[in-house]
């Protein structure tokens, strides 16, 4: 049962605070290179002063329920720093689809584009 928006008490369905969500793993892990580089670019562009935190949270808080129960954590940040950077104007939507385009096209993995 999907729980629904709690319209009593104020909350958004992605406010978990005071509600049982399980354990904390507390195993450490090395992050991959990709949530390496979005943490970087969350860094870098939000000192260039394209986005606030404030930004980036409206982002995350609007995607919805079914974005975290999908997306990893990083997946999600990287679209709000996507969406944050298109309304900064920083890049248009043409301009995204064209440079992933290209990417595309030096292959699967990054063993594949080096060759």
């Amino acid at each position: 049962m999907t729980k629904e928006p709690n319209t009593f008490d104020g909350r958004r369905w992605h406010d978990m605070g005071g509600e049982a969500a399980g354990p904390v793993p507390t195993d450490q892990h090395d992050f991959s290179l990709w949530e390496k580089r979005v943490d970087a670019l969350m860094i870098l562009a939000s000192t260039k002063g394209h986005f606030t935190v404030d930004g980036l949270r409206r982002v995350l808080e609007d995607m919805g329920p079914e974005a975290f129960e999908t997306m990893t954590y990083y997946e999600r940040w990287i679209a709000s720093v996507n969406q944050n950077l298109i309304e900064a104007g920083v890049y248009s939507t043409a301009e995204l689809a064209q440079r992933m385009s290209e990417v595309a096209t030096r292959g699967a993995t990054y063993g594949e584009a080096n060759q």
